[in-house]
């Protein structure tokens, strides 16, 4: 089974770079068109389609049983095998339901890697017909809550204490580990982030089950209720699904930008749980003393509008300045780097960009010079629009850019910089 298209779509690819798969393509008449063997139902491409284009297939519902809540021990579930070939969950993992995501937050702010993985989750809870929950612990974060409901969140434990202003593994892992023994979520989301990743890890080791780190892709095998999670492996060479079948919870991290954030939906309610947890500063191993904020140049292509990066094909050092910083200065953008350009000593590994440095989503993302290598390419799926110049016509980046020149990059980029210059360089809205 795959995506649907209907006749009303108007070739815009939104949908293109959406596809963590590579499972969408334009036909010759401008029209979408779906590779089915690629194609994992996430629903990436349905929900940026603007003008509702693509359909996901409706399925076949299923009875599992297994002890889902003390009120309601069965629950329907979608399922993409025949009804009779559905599996009945028993044991122990029937005992594990819902869909958390842990809402990262700094000084009471909430990191929008949360706000993504809201999203994703919601996909997953959707296909398994349970709540998607946000875990928020800090202190003096309740104000938060409403935010996370907009954003699908159909439940949120809060935990507000003291001890948790800072981030320490120490106190939250304590507290989050109490919080999955006491509820038993199916799957747990955290951002691959500093803090998430350092939770992630110490959660999944007290807890003795799998995490699959960086993911790309999330989706569910509805017949066996597992979570399929997607994500570079062997050097970024092959896309390796990674299961969890036999523990409870599933755990994966998830870059930011990889995901997208739903609408917000303003006013939308949901139900707050405050569970009570021991806490005492005096008998914690570790207290944070003084938070040094960095000083000096702060890079965050995370969060610019257009990026331009270069890669092996623009030579040396001085080709990439002259090209990638020349044309950043006449669109009003930030440089990045592949990892050939850093590992050259082109340019400090803070600017690079794919799934050995910072994955990005701007408006729109020059590629100079740049082939395309898998891991590189995961880091750029989220960009609205990849403009790529290469003098190799066969270069994987064309399979995946918007609009591709081929030719000697130190003829067309001049030129480039030239007009856009005269222009005033380019605006984003």
């Amino acid at each position: 089974m795959a995506v649907k298209v209907s006749p009303a779509c108007m070739g815009c690819q939104a949908c293109i770079s959406a596809c963590p798969q590579e499972a969408l393509y334009m036909d010759d008449n401008g029209v979408c068109q779906v590779i089915a063997d690629k194609c994992t139902e996430c629903g990436q491409c349905v929900d940026v389609c603007p003008v509702s284009a693509l359909e996901l297939p409706k399925l076949p519902t299923a009875t599992v049983v297994g002890e889902a809540t003390k009120e309601d021990t069965t629950k329907m579930q979608p399922v993409d095998e025949p009804l009779e070939t559905a599996i009945r969950l028993t044991g122990e993992l029937a005992n594990y339901q819902g869909v958390w995501v842990f809402i990262e937050q700094r000084e009471g702010v909430v990191a929008p890697v949360s706000l993504e993985l809201l999203g994703a989750g919601h996909q997953l809870a959707k296909k398994l017909d349970v709540e998607l929950c946000g875990v928020l612990l800090g202190d003096r974060v309740s104000d938060s809550v409403n935010m996370l409901y907009e954003y699908g969140a159909d439940k949120v434990y809060l935990v507000d204490h003291p001890v948790l202003h800072f981030y320490r593994t120490e106190t939250y892992m304590k507290v989050f580990v109490e919080l999955v023994k006491r509820y038993a979520p199916e799957i747990i989301l955290m951002g691959a982030t500093t803090t998430g990743r350092d939770l992630a890890g110490a959660v999944a080791t007290d807890l003795a089950t799998g995490l699959t780190a960086d993911c790309t892709g999330l989706d569910i095998d509805g017949k066996q209720r597992i979570m399929l999670a997607t994500r570079p492996a062997f050097g970024g060479n092959i896309m390796a699904t990674i299961l969890c079948k036999n523990h409870r919870p599933q755990m994966a991290t998830v870059r930011p930008k990889v995901m997208k954030m739903m609408t917000p939906n303003p006013g939308r309610q949901g139900v707050l749980v405050t569970p009570e947890v021991t806490l005492q500063e005096d008998n914690l191993l570790t207290q944070v003393l003084e938070i040094v904020k960095e000083h000096g140049e702060q890079v965050n292509l995370q969060e610019a509008a257009i990026i331009v990066a270069g890669g092996r094909g623009l030579g040396d050092r001085a080709g990439f300045q002259k090209l990638c910083f020349g044309l950043a200065e006449a669109v009003g953008g930030q440089v990045g780097g592949s990892r050939a350009a850093v590992e050259a000593g082109w340019i400090e590994q803070k600017y690079q960009v794919g799934q050995t440095g910072v994955t990005v989503a701007p408006k729109i993302y020059f590629a100079l010079g740049i082939s395309g290598a898998i891991q590189h390419l995961v880091g750029i799926r989220g960009s609205d629009i990849i403009i790529a110049v290469n003098s190799d016509p066969d270069a994987p980046i064309f399979k995946e850019c918007t609009y591709g020149v081929v030719g000697d990059i130190f003829t067309i980029v001049p030129k480039l910089i030239e007009q856009l210059k005269e222009k005033g360089g380019i605006r984003c809205a």
